[in-house]
């Protein structure tokens, strides 16, 4: 279906796909992320077409994309240092205590009918914090689970699955409740599927939870761990290129429920099923990387995904058929997991394990802290230049991002070469 030169990857066996799920406690936190994320993806349909309802601007939803997402800016590089100190699963059962809380908040107002748009933007602000110190965790914690380092690239590709997995259930499943029941319902549902992943966390056992010593004030080692990736040419140049694509390539995602309504002429359904076909891409796209034995041929998949990525992404702006910006948007999700995947594996295996933490939570730092910046600014370009052309040219600067990383490839896999050398 995408044309990629070689054969980097191999669907002969259902166990080569899941093979990460041999470990007990990966086990335990898989199932328990597969109830929750599809409850995160109803909530999420259902935000955006709330605010789309009560004020029908792309200012506003883009405003809410920026709440949601901009306490990363500020807080994850902080939240990466102390996940090389503290406990890992303990920190993450909190801040998925605190989302549940958080979700219950919003289906109270909204069903209560006290609900606002300065509510919603609030509560957004403060599930962005709390996503801001949880992500930095959640991402640096699979290693922690996967004993072999040779199935942590499946273990993570399998992690991607599973979220768009839940990108594929939950929004059809969200737009049909809208329909059904209402936005508050929703929020409800998202409340109570946390309770699967806290019980998950809560059977994990790790022998001896990762803490690294505490030397030095939280500054100086988050300084030490900026230098560190600044100065490694090929942990630069991926989270560069991750920076470029998330400004300007993440955006769309705030500004769907405007093509779905204005654009194709649908309601909450055709938002379910354009998330719907997105997911389904990212879906295949996770089990391509997860089906892959070598991960050598990772960095030039990562190269051509975001060429795909960004094409793809082209094609659905301007299109005005149900059936295109479907195809499209499948095609983009496949080219934005593998691309984004790829690279959280390539950063992962090369960066050192005692500054893993930090080098994390600077590349979540790409995609969640500047990604509000890129939904902020989409929104108020919209409003004058209108949708899509506001995403199609934005889709240009992701394929000239993506055509200049393209001459760095080479650097990027021998240093994976190197990395992989040194642990035999």
């Amino acid at each position: 279906m995408f044309p990629f030169r070689g054969r980097p990857i191999s669907f002969q066996t259902f166990h080569t796909i899941f093979r990460a799920l041999k470990y007990r406690n990966y086990r335990y936190y898989y199932y328990g992320q597969s109830v929750s994320l599809i409850g995160v993806w109803v909530q999420n349909i259902a935000m955006g077409w709330l605010v789309y309802r009560l004020t029908g601007s792309a200012l506003l939803l883009g405003t809410i994309a920026f709440a949601l997402q901009i306490p990363s800016l500020f807080i994850t590089p902080f939240a990466g240092v102390l996940a090389d100190r503290w406990d890992r699963r303990k920190i993450i059962i909190m801040t998925q205590i605190l989302s549940m809380l958080v979700a219950f908040a919003l289906a109270w107002l909204t069903l209560s009918d006290s609900i606002t748009v300065g509510w919603i933007i609030a509560l957004a602000l403060v599930n962005g914090v709390i996503l801001a110190f949880d992500t930095p965790f959640r991402q640096s914690f699979v290693p922690d689970i996967i004993t072999r380092r040779e199935d942590l690239a499946n273990a993570i590709a399998l992690n991607s699955s599973l979220y768009n997995m839940a990108r594929f259930i939950g929004p059809p499943v969200g737009g049909l409740l809208i329909a059904w029941v209402g936005e508050g319902w929703c929020f409800f549902i998202n409340g109570v599927s946390f309770l699967a992943v806290i019980a998950g966390l809560m059977a994990i056992r790790i022998s001896r939870p990762h803490r690294a010593p505490g030397v030095g004030s939280i500054i100086m080692q988050l300084g030490e761990g900026v230098s560190y990736a600044w100065k490694h040419p090929s942990l630069r140049y991926l989270i560069s290129l991750v920076a470029l694509s998330s400004f300007f390539g993440l955006p769309f995602q705030a500004l769907l429920p405007l093509f779905a309504a204005e654009i194709l002429g649908g309601d909450s359904q055709m938002l379910g099923i354009l998330t719907g076909s997105l997911g389904a891409g990212a879906l295949a796209g996770a089990f391509y990387l997860a089906a892959m034995r070598n991960t050598l041929g990772i960095p030039a998949i990562a190269f051509r995904t975001a060429l795909l990525f960004a094409m793809a992404l082209s094609v659905f702006a301007l299109s005005s058929s149900t059936l295109l910006s479907m195809a499209s948007l499948v095609a983009v999700g496949f080219g934005m997991i593998v691309h984004f995947n790829s690279t959280n594996t390539l950063i992962q295996s090369i960066a050192d394990d005692d500054k893993r933490g930090r080098v994390v939570s600077l590349y979540s730092l790409t995609f969640m802290g500047i990604t509000p910046l890129g939904s902020l600014l989409a929104g108020i370009i919209a409003e004058t230049i209108g949708v899509p052309f506001t995403v199609f040219a934005f889709s240009f600067v992701c394929l000239a991002s993506a055509l200049l990383f393209g001459t760095r490839v080479r650097t990027v896999y021998m240093s994976l070469v190197r990395k992989i050398e040194g642990r035999r």
